[in-house]
């Protein structure tokens, strides 16, 4: 039974070794969904806020794009909730953005 007791191999903890659960390295797809879930916050916030209707919405809506383009090139279900979140974030972000005011409420016309 020599080979039930092997050294397991170096387990990483942290906040981005969920994102990465099949062992390889994907930069440009945790690029994405950490942005996008920043992007989602941001716009969530400021949505709290109806003076900062330009904010919430156009944070939402590079948070949607870079969301959708983040679920069409991503390689594990760890990088698929972070961008679902921050999608859901993003979304609710922009349409109260743009209940307020929109992208462009009052500076153009």
């Amino acid at each position: 039974m020599a080979h039930a007791v092997q050294p397991q191999k170096s387990q990483q903890h942290g906040l981005l070794s969920a994102l990465k659960s099949d062992g390889k390295a994907h930069p440009v797809e945790n690029t994405l969904a950490v942005v996008t879930l920043v992007l989602g916050l941001i716009a969530v916030i400021s949505a709290a806020f109806t003076h900062l209707h330009l904010l919430s919405s156009w944070a939402g809506l590079v948070g949607i794009v870079t969301g959708a383009w983040g679920q069409f090139i991503s390689a594990t279900t760890g990088e698929r909730f972070v961008l679902i979140i921050g999608l859901g974030a993003a979304a609710l972000g922009f349409f109260l953005g743009m209940a307020h005011g929109g992208l462009f409420g009052g500076v153009l016309g």
